[in-house]
């Protein structure tokens, strides 16, 4: 079964949270969280950083990322893993695979039209939001 994970990054003051507008299919064109694919025997919660590092510059030293939660496809063969984290400085963030933006919080992340993931993100912020003190510290 194949791996990934999906990384929500609240900016510093934790008001708006990093999404990016993807460039390839699946979701062409539609706003997602970054993150990509662990790889076989990785470390999961390595695998988040090294994903994060790749497609933001966002390091290990700028974030703690907690485990949300995980999703598994069964008929996908494959399962995602949710980690959160908030940065600790302003960043100027970057990458080449997606454009970056930082996104309010007030939007409708279950609109399909707008966002990746067929209802994922809005029901991954709901679980942000009932969360947010531990998740956010």
């Amino acid at each position: 079964m194949q791996g990934y994970n999906a990384i929500v990054v609240f900016n510093e003051d934790a008001d708006k949270m990093l999404m990016c507008k993807r460039r390839k299919n699946p979701y062409k064109g539609l706003s997602n969280f970054v993150g990509g694919k662990i790889e076989e025997n990785e470390d999961r919660l390595e695998a988040a950083y090294r994903e994060l590092e790749e497609e933001t510059a966002i390091t290990k030293k700028d974030i703690i990322l907690s485990h949300l939660m995980d999703f598994t496809y069964h008929f996908g063969n494959c399962y995602l893993e949710v980690y959160v984290g908030k940065i600790n400085k302003p960043i100027d963030v970057n990458g080449d695979e997606n454009e970056l933006y930082w996104s309010t919080l007030n939007h409708n992340f279950f609109d399909a039209a707008q966002y990746a993931g067929k209802g994922n993100i809005g029901h991954i912020m709901m679980h942000v939001k009932m969360f947010r003190k531990e998740l956010l510290k």
